[in-house]
């Protein structure tokens, strides 16, 4: 038995329905129906391409940050705590991580920082390290990716869809980070990835 590429028998079930709408002179709906699934398929191919011998550049050690800097972003107006990232930490790496301190601030002061990184193109996030206010940063013994979806930290998803990546691509600078952040676009629905 010989197996298909998903993709290929996608592409195939889709000329298929694209050639019988033409064939019912439906053009336009089957010029929409292949424009609509190759998008898709685009897309979809995307994130399944994941080059399987990336490796991750060494993170730097974690940044000084400054909380008079930090731009403010909402992770749940049902929380009281206040998030902000300082631009001044952020990086764009080579190898398509987002890096950065991000700081949740409790109405009473408390204040905890971490720095951590968003990879873009698989959807995930890591903490390199923790900072205490006594002690100072605390690196984190085996930093693991997770997933954004549905992860115990909805802080990076929110931060990762309003403006560190653009779908499964970091964003082109730390500026359209901050820029995307203070100013989302007009009618855009904001929303974990």
């Amino acid at each position: 038995m010989q197996l298909r590429n998903p993709l290929t028998t996608f592409k195939v079930s889709v000329l298929n329905l694209a050639g019988a709408l033409a064939n019912a002179g439906l053009w336009l709906r089957a010029s929409v129906v292949c424009a609509a699934a190759l998008c898709s398929a685009l897309a979809s191919a995307q994130l399944a391409a994941t080059n399987p011998d990336w490796k991750e550049a060494d993170a730097p050690a974690a940044p000084a940050f400054d909380v008079k800097r930090l731009v403010p972003f909402e992770v749940s107006s049902s929380s009281p705590l206040q998030w902000g990232f300082d631009p001044q930490t952020m990086t764009i790496a080579q190898d398509g991580i987002v890096r950065y301190v991000v700081v949740a601030q409790s109405p009473s002061g408390v204040m905890n920082a971490m720095f951590e990184a968003i990879r873009c193109t698989t959807g995930e996030w890591k903490t390199y390290a923790r900072f205490n206010q006594s002690s100072g940063w605390s690196t984190a013994p085996d930093p693991q990716w997770q997933s954004l979806r549905g992860g115990p930290s909805p802080h990076a998803a929110r931060l990762a869809s309003q403006g560190a990546c653009t779908g499964n691509v970091a964003a082109q600078s730390v500026q359209e980070i901050v820029q995307s952040v203070r100013q989302p676009a007009k009618g855009a629905k904001r929303e974990n990835r």
